[in-house]
């Protein structure tokens, strides 16, 4: 899905008028007036993503009533359009400020502390899950080796992740624990991107800025501030390496799909699988 094909949903949605482009990644997201859309990609025999967006305006719902800062949805459900999953959300105020791990961290504490929703399931996070669906979209525009390489990891990891036992008690995480899925407003943090939450290790949530730490240059003073915050660091835990090594492959797969029109990406799917081969941790990974 580029954007154009985005904007198509769009029109078809009902909104043809004028919507700045935000994001384009797993969705796209659009904001028109006091709205953000955001458009799925095509859900066509991948009922997962039809699935995941009901989801995610559910939880809004969930987490409003348990008193945790989050973005709400504008419509009770999402829309089907050509084949895409299209939602309403209530914009937000705009930031006072960039938003940073230590902002994250109270946030995760209250989720941590939630317990199942009543009213629907929360799934395991299938970190890697989307593994399969991201090769396949990249085709042949990376090499077959690298692909079957990236199995190989799924697969390992995958039974190495279901032995693992937790420090902490498992239950409701944000999934994609990052500071871009926090908005700082007038009234403070709030969560956004709710679509990977999930009933499973709260380690999941902690091991990302972990990773960001070491691939993505996190500044380590952030990073120390986000543990205090927390406090604990998930890297006192030894199966830190094994969601680590999850998280790496998951992303190495996710950038893939974009490797068939975007040259960057597809450098940028080389350099990361190239790391993962020679197993160097200090690899600097970048986005694209």
């Amino acid at each position: 899905m580029d954007e154009m094909r985005a904007r198509e949903v769009l029109t078809a949605a009902g909104f043809p008028g004028p919507a700045e482009l935000l994001a384009l990644g797993e969705n796209a997201v659009f904001t028109a007036g006091d709205l953000v859309l955001k458009v799925g990609r095509d859900a066509t025999g991948h009922p997962e993503l039809r699935e995941r967006a009901e989801r995610e305006v559910a939880l809004a719902d969930w987490l409003a009533a348990s008193g945790v800062p989050a973005v709400r949805a504008a419509e009770r459900g999402p829309r089907l359009v050509e084949g895409h999953p299209v939602t309403l959300w209530h914009r937000l105020p705009d930031p006072v400020r960039p938003a940073e791990p230590r902002d994250l961290a109270p946030l995760l504490s209250l989720v941590h502390a939630l317990p199942a929703p009543a009213d629907f399931t929360l799934p395991r996070r299938e970190l890697l899950g989307g593994v399969e669906r991201w090769l396949s979209l990249a085709g042949a525009a990376i090499d077959p080796a690298d692909a079957d390489y990236l199995r190989e990891r799924r697969d390992g990891f995958e039974a190495a992740a279901a032995a693992l036992v937790p420090h902490l008690p498992p239950g409701p995480i944000h999934g994609d624990a990052l500071p871009r899925n926090v908005h700082v407003g007038p009234d403070g943090p709030v969560l956004v991107d709710l679509e990977t939450f999930s009933a499973d290790l709260r380690e999941h949530d902690l091991v990302v800025l972990a990773l960001s730490r070491d691939r993505y240059g996190l500044d380590p003073a952030a990073y120390d501030a986000f543990t205090s915050a927390y406090g604990w660091d998930v890297r006192e835990w030894e199966g830190c390496a094994v969601l680590r090594g999850a998280r790496e492959t998951a992303s190495c797969a996710w950038v893939s799909q974009h490797a068939p029109a975007n040259p960057k990406a597809l450098a940028e799917f080389r350099r990361r699988v190239a790391s993962l081969r020679e197993g160097d941790p200090g690899v600097r990974w970048y986005p694209f």
